[in-house]
């Protein structure tokens, strides 16, 4: 069982890779969520445990199911 820490830097590591991978910085990004860009990094660094309705949005804004961006693998 992956400790909660892990799990928090491998979901924010999900989120960095696939905004990267639309081309969007997190200055163009959080707005699109209605968050804060600080807070956005702290998601993505797995220093915040985003709520499901943030997990959510995320996902939608980067058109991809919740549960790929919860995809814990350890690639």
């Amino acid at each position: 069982m992956l400790s909660k820490e892990e799990v928090l830097k491998r979901f924010g590591r999900n989120v960095k890779e696939a905004r990267e991978e639309i081309g969007l910085t997190q200055d163009d990004f959080a707005p699109k969520i209605k968050i804060h860009r600080t807070y956005l990094g702290r998601i993505e660094r797995g220093e915040s445990n985003p709520p499901i309705w943030t997990i959510y949005k995320i996902a939608m804004a980067l058109k991809k199911k919740p549960s790929e961006l919860l995809d814990l693998k350890n690639d």
